[in-house]
């Protein structure tokens, strides 16, 4: 692999970032750090925030402030969000930097020939910042089923993009994974999506509703629709389309978006790139929702959790480990405090913290802190390697895991205790040498997912000479 080019989508900056926003970007962070890892040496990856609509106006107004002055506020807030949560993103695209509106706006005139000007008349979400079918409506009740809000009706000109001219090409690249969508369940919703007939698409609001939003080339009545223009964001990032980036590393390898915004990935942005005549994304990795205890966040329900509430607590690597693991990379997840509690305690506490423990204790005690010459690892993590290709982090991790209960299990069976009273210390050195050998394989895996503490494991082992830290990795939490 040349290169690897992998994205987020990027969130509205409507409201301070909660725990939901975080799974973008730590999955796409895993496959950053992974393929950095495998040697890739040109790897990007790019997030960003998106700053305009009429979802950003309204809340701008609420808070007796101006759209920009809003959106800054809460930009900055997920820019320390992503460094809070040791995202290691080379690129943080906002919607309101003049270089992304400039781009927009040639995106616009390259594509004059499939736009055409329009009345619209029917329904709106502005929750979602899209206008509604009639049989989506009906299905619905009228209610966004997302935000709970009653469809608007609307009736106002507007350009429209031809988008059903590109429906049947776009059917063929999901149907043959030219266009690769994971997992299989979201691709045949895309394609039953695609398959039930799609009309052509608005792509801008009149100033006269909504002045919050990128000109739109030759006509000052109008903006450019939110939706459309913040889906530019992945090649406008990359100076398209000029620049040498734009060349190198389009088409993206990956892009990572929640189930919310899977329409607006599937279906309208290949239109445009092909519209373009740019080819298309490699994949489409589509997650879940993430609830806690067991319902949507909501501030009315008062459930709204904040990343850095998890994080002052226990820290950022097992922010990570958490929402890696124990939240499902395919469906929807569920957080809860108690199984927060549960999988500190039982599992980096007590079976990789007390793994590191063990080993560098008794290598302390039996061998002076000298661990001498570490044989390669040699587990088979052809799984591990499978499921991250697969984007399963979950299954990666519980592939980690086996190996970590592996080292444990080992050094019950072995007794180095014991082997040290016999005074075997050529074997006592072989099996403690082995553990060791093992944790720092084990490092290396956990690297792109807890890459704190595969630093600190590899400090303690890494050089032939042990280095206490003085306190366990993960010291165990009082219920």
């Amino acid at each position: 692999m040349e290169k690897f080019y992998v994205t987020t989508a990027i969130p509205y900056v409507n409201a301070a970032p909660h725990i939901g926003n975080v799974l973008d970007f730590i999955y796409a962070d895993v496959l950053a750090r992974y393929w950095r890892q495998q040697g890739v040496e040109k790897v990007l990856f790019s997030t960003g925030t998106d700053e305009h609509g009429s979802k950003i106006a309204e809340k701008a107004a609420e808070a007796g402030m101006t759209p920009k002055a809003f959106s800054e506020i809460n930009a900055n807030k997920f820019l320390g969000l992503l460094k809070l949560l040791d995202i290691s993103n080379d690129r943080f695209i906002r919607t309101t930097d003049k270089g992304h509106g400039q781009r927009a706006q040639i995106i616009w005139q390259n594509l004059k020939n499939d736009i055409y000007k329009s009345k619209y008349t029917g329904l709106y979400c502005v929750g979602c910042e899209s206008f509604v079918a009639p049989t989506e409506a009906k299905e619905n009740n009228n209610i966004c089923p997302i935000h709970q809000r009653q469809y608007q009706k609307l009736e106002e000109e507007n350009y429209f993009f031809k988008l059903t001219k590109y429906l049947k090409a776009i059917q063929e690249a999901i149907s043959d994974d030219v266009f690769k969508i994971v997992p299989e369940t979201r691709k045949n919703e895309m394609l039953k999506l695609v398959q039930g007939g799609i009309e052509d698409i608005s792509i801008s609001r009149p100033v006269d509703k909504l002045a919050w939003g990128i000109p739109v080339p030759g006509d000052k009545t109008q903006v450019m629709y939110v939706w459309f223009e913040a889906l530019l964001n992945y090649i406008t990032v990359l100076g398209y389309p000029e620049y040498d980036d734009f060349k190198t590393y389009w088409p993206a390898d990956v892009q990572v978006i929640g189930k919310d915004v899977a329409k607006f990935h599937a279906v309208f942005w290949p239109a445009i790139l092909l519209a373009l005549g740019l080819p298309l994304p490699k994949t489409l990795y589509i997650h879940g929702f993430l609830n806690v205890d067991d319902q949507k966040m909501s501030k009315s329900v008062g459930n709204v959790v904040s990343p850095k509430e998890i994080i002052d607590k226990y820290g950022v690597d097992t922010y990570r480990y958490f929402f890696l693991r124990h939240v499902s990379s395919y469906e929807d997840g569920n957080f809860t405090w108690e199984r927060l509690d549960s999988a500190y305690n039982n599992e980096l506490a007590n079976e990789l913290g007390n793994a590191v423990q063990r080993v560098a204790s008794m290598l302390g005690k039996y061998q002076n802190n000298i661990l001498g010459e570490i044989p390669p690892g040699e587990h088979d993590i052809y799984e591990y390697q499978d499921a991250i290709n697969n984007f399963r982090f979950d299954k990666a991790l519980d592939e980690v895991w086996s190996q970590i209960k592996g080292v444990n299990q080992y050094i019950d069976a072995q007794k180095p205790w014991q082997i040290y009273k016999s005074g075997d210390y050529s074997h006592l050195q072989e099996v403690l040498t082995y553990s060791a050998s093992c944790l720092i394989e084990i490092a290396g895996l956990l690297e792109p997912f807890m890459p704190e503490t595969a630093k600190k494991i590899k400090f303690i082992f890494g050089e032939g000479v042990v280095k206490q830290l003085g306190k366990p990795l993960f010291p165990k939490e009082e219920s």
